[in-house]
């Protein structure tokens, strides 16, 4: 069986021109029976003519075939597209033949033989095109083990029904569509019936015996697409979001599916910038972001960019990251995608070398400066105290004094809810920076801030990424604690309120981004497995571990949200400045600087030094 499918496969297009080919002898044969009165008259010159040229019809056709390359199309697939192109073969053929028997007078053939068969032939050809996808999708269908609503009766829902339907990727037969019209329901959408509103989903998928739902709906926004992922998951269904790809033309837009991603679970709401500000402080500038091949660093030259900077200068200590981001600018721009007014400067170091880092400010004199180096994972910080120190600390401290002394007009510092009310060290190092940005605040030269958040999703070690591998290995799913709750944002819109907020930098703020409402950990966990189609503690097992060193149940923005106030942006709060002079920051960092001088500190000395100084 699987030698034959290998062969036919190999020589499909022969065997498609063979069946073309005989569809033409049919259809003449059929046209000669229909013009001799279903053969009640007799004319056997006409037939012998008939016969006599039957190779020079079929051979005329099957160039025409050849040409409009009708033998290479997939018949599982075909469109309306595709029946234009069948149409204009045949006609091409057949014409060409008819004006063949006109100029050549070829005795005894009647002339009107061309002409019909190439009507039934264009018929025949349409028909086993379409009967064949109509085969094949059914036996496709009826070998599929999940049955599967569409919602969104749209054109967006045809796309996604004809992408289901006919690939093989997918083990899923579609019963029906949803729609929130109720004017659609009972028709009909490329032979699927319409079977009611997003509001009986409950009662369909019951009556239908109903696992899979695929929204299929476009301009959807986040909210709707947000209370339509609930709906699916409290009824157990496994989810999947159908996206597009669009075109002028449309037979060659294309529908593609993933899986829910936990940016639509929470379904935060749109972002609004004031671009014309962000552009005032960035275009035409010289740019420097220090740890740009992070998550977020890496986020910030993309949203830069757009802004079209004079000059970008990015700063790395792991050239891994450093090299992958030059690269995927230097794609970008080979594509034609990315704009090429900018010069980008990639350069390796560290913010700890104090040279280093006024050496490359000194060569390129930035006009603003982003700070996102650090190290952030709070275990392993916590495992390694004095390193954090160094980096976080005296690193921001260097680049914070470099600014200064060559004239950058802005510093950003990117800041982390783990600095409120601190029990780790990775929180208390970065409290530390905001008080080095307050510090300096009255500095004359430089404007400082410090923006704050919580977990960006999908960065580097983010918990997301783990959950979805864990359950991609039949699990078990981990997590430190039932109670665990923390703030989510997206990479790119925490990379956009971060050049928002530095529009607003003036004297040492510390801007505070609306996370939206905390998130349970395990929640999180537990919508992962049902979107995929599992049971939590059935399928897949939810382990809780314990909190991990350093690590609280909760993350917080505020210290006080009473001296917060709202900018001109919803989604950016400012702390009061606190009245800290340089000198009570210098005399935290000097106890700080002896700590990593004196070698023989053990990790809990450095821990209560570090937290109890913030």
């Amino acid at each position: 069986m699987n030698k034959v499918y290998w062969w036919v496969s190999r020589h499909r297009e022969v065997i498609m021109a063979v069946i073309d080919a005989f569809t033409v002898v049919v259809s003449y044969l059929l046209a000669f029976f229909i013009r001799t009165d279903f053969g009640r008259l007799a004319y056997p010159l006409a037939t012998n003519a008939l016969w006599d040229h039957m190779i020079f019809a079929v051979g005329i056709n099957l160039f025409s075939i050849l040409l409009f390359r009708i033998n290479r199309s997939l018949w599982m697939y075909v469109s309306i597209d595709e029946a234009l192109r069948v149409g204009c073969a045949v006609f091409t053929g057949n014409f060409a033949w008819w004006l063949v028997v006109i100029v050549l007078k070829i005795p005894e053939y009647i002339r009107s033989i061309p002409i019909m068969a190439g009507i039934i032939q264009l018929m025949l050809m349409l028909s086993l095109r379409f009967m064949y996808r109509m085969f094949r999708r059914d036996v496709m269908q009826s070998r599929r083990s999940h049955r599967a609503l569409i919602l969104g009766a749209g054109s967006a829902g045809a796309m996604a029904l004809r992408e289901i339907s006919y690939s093989d990727r997918y083990d899923t037969k579609i019963v029906g569509f949803l729609d929130k019209n109720p004017k659609k329901v009972k028709k009909r959408l490329s032979g699927v019936t319409v079977l009611g509103t997003d509001d009986q989903m409950e009662e369909i998928v019951r009556k239908y015996d109903i696992d899979t739902a695929f929204i299929a709906i476009k301009n959807i926004s986040k909210s709707e697409l947000k209370s339509l992922i609930e709906q699916c998951r409290e009824l157990n269904l496994r989810t999947k979001i159908v996206s597009f790809q669009m075109d002028d033309d449309p037979s060659r837009s294309r529908a593609s599916v993933r899986n829910v991603s936990i940016n639509d679970l929470l379904g935060r709401g749109e972002l609004y910038l004031n671009n014309e500000q962000i552009g005032g402080y960035l275009t035409g500038k010289t740019i420097m972001v220090t740890g740009a091949g992070g998550s977020i660093g890496s986020e910030l030259v993309r949203q830069i960019m757009q802004f079209t900077p004079k000059r970008l200068v990015l700063l790395d200590i792991y050239e891994n990251n450093m090299y992958d981001l030059q690269q995927e600018i230097n794609i970008e721009r080979r594509k034609g995608t990315g704009q090429t007014q900018t010069d980008v400067i990639c350069l390796i170091g560290s913010v700890r070398d104090r040279d280093r880092v006024n050496q490359i400010m000194d060569e390129y004199r930035p006009d603003v400066v982003f700070h996102a180096a650090a190290h952030k994972h709070v275990p392993l910080v916590e495992d390694s105290p004095l390193e954090a120190i160094k980096n976080n600390v005296l690193g921001t401290k260097n680049v914070v004094e470099n600014a200064i002394l060559n004239g950058v007009k802005k510093f950003v510092l990117i800041s982390t809810d783990k600095a409120v009310r601190t029990t780790n060290v990775m929180g208390a190092t970065k409290r530390m920076c905001e008080l080095i940005v307050e510090g300096y605040k009255n500095n004359g030269v430089t404007q400082l801030c410090a923006v704050r958040f919580g977990n960006v999703l999908g960065s580097n070690g983010s918990v997301i990424p783990l959950f979805e591998k864990q359950i991609e290995n039949g699990g078990p799913v981990t997590v430190t604690d039932p109670n665990i709750i923390r703030y989510f944002m997206t990479i790119p819109e925490a990379a956009q309120l971060v050049l928002q907020a530095g529009a607003y930098a003036h004297t040492g703020e510390i801007f505070i981004l609306d996370m939206g409402k905390p998130v349970k950990i395990v929640d999180l966990a537990r919508n992962l497995i049902q979107l995929s189609g599992l049971i939590p503690d059935e399928d897949i097992e939810i382990q809780y571990t314990g909190l991990r060193p350093g690590e609280k149940l909760y993350e917080e923005l505020l210290v006080d949200p009473k001296n917060c106030t709202k900018t001109n942006n919803n989604l950016i709060f400012v702390a009061e400045p606190e009245d800290i002079s340089m000198d009570t920051v210098n005399e935290k960092l000097n106890r700080l600087k002896k700590l990593v001088a004196d070698h023989d500190a053990d990790n809990q000395k450095i821990i209560h030094i570090i937290t109890e100084k913030v």
